[in-house]
């Protein structure tokens, strides 16, 4: 974590002694942690690093941050971890997208199966991926991230393939999965499918494995997606990444 706990996520670039007006999602975020002008923050465009800064003004309205150096620390995992989530309904899609971001995912695409039970089409749907890329925005906030990750606009799951070609595909498998002790190590990077609600159907792995995705399996409990997705990240990272 960064040596403040007040991040703030804003539109770059940005450039050391700029002074930034803040509104919006980044105006309520100063407001709810009750800084007050003179206190010392951090900023991060997604462009890599992150800036200390000093909030200038807080109005009503509007706020000014004055960016005084900029820091070159990440927090990036040492491969690219893609997840392939099937969307669920609500919370649970939410939960999974802020719970993969904070374990490292660096990109997000929300994939139509065969048990997906949310149906999003036109403005629906872009407003979803909006919904869904803040949430990614505000698990970088916490965290200590200042590279976001992309959150896809939703495909079908055969589309999504191409999204992978050249990563280590990962599909969770409950039935015939191994443990992660068993996967091959990744040369690239890892791409990880989790079904929504219900899961993923027996047609829908073999197309997976057939593909060249390894099976996963979690242990004899059955998990909620949601669980299954911070479950698979936090092995495969444990066993690939960065996560001691």
């Amino acid at each position: 974590m960064s040596r403040t706990g007040t991040r703030v996520h804003l539109s770059g670039p940005l450039a050391v002694d700029e002074i930034v007006d803040l509104s919006g999602d980044a105006l309520q975020h100063l407001r709810a942690r009750r800084l007050r002008p003179g206190a010392e923050l951090t900023v991060f465009d997604g462009n890599g690093g992150e800036y200390r800064a000093r909030l200038e003004t807080l109005e009503r309205r509007e706020a000014t941050v004055r960016l005084l150096r900029h820091e070159p620390r990440e927090a990036e995992p040492p491969l690219p971890f893609v997840l392939l989530q099937g969307i669920a309904k609500g919370d649970r899609m939410d939960l999974a997208v802020q719970k993969a971001v904070e374990l490292g995912i660096t990109r997000i695409v929300p994939v139509f199966t065969e048990h997906t039970v949310v149906r999003l089409d036109g403005e629906r749907m872009r407003k979803r991926q909006t919904h869904w890329q803040r949430v990614a925005v505000s698990a970088c906030e916490q965290c200590g991230r200042n590279r976001v990750p992309a959150v896809d606009t939703p495909v079908s799951l055969d589309r999504a393939w191409e999204q992978v070609d050249g990563l280590q595909g990962v599909v969770l498998d409950p039935a015939n999965g191994c443990g992660v002790e068993a996967l091959p190590p990744p040369a690239a990077g890892i791409a990880l499918l989790v079904g929504p609600e219900g899961g993923l159907s027996d047609t829908e792995v073999a197309a997976a494995t057939n593909r060249g995705f390894e099976g996963l399996g979690l242990g004899p409990r059955v998990l909620r997606t949601e669980t299954a997705t911070l479950a698979a990240l936090a092995v495969l990272q444990a066993r690939f990444g960065d996560l001691a």
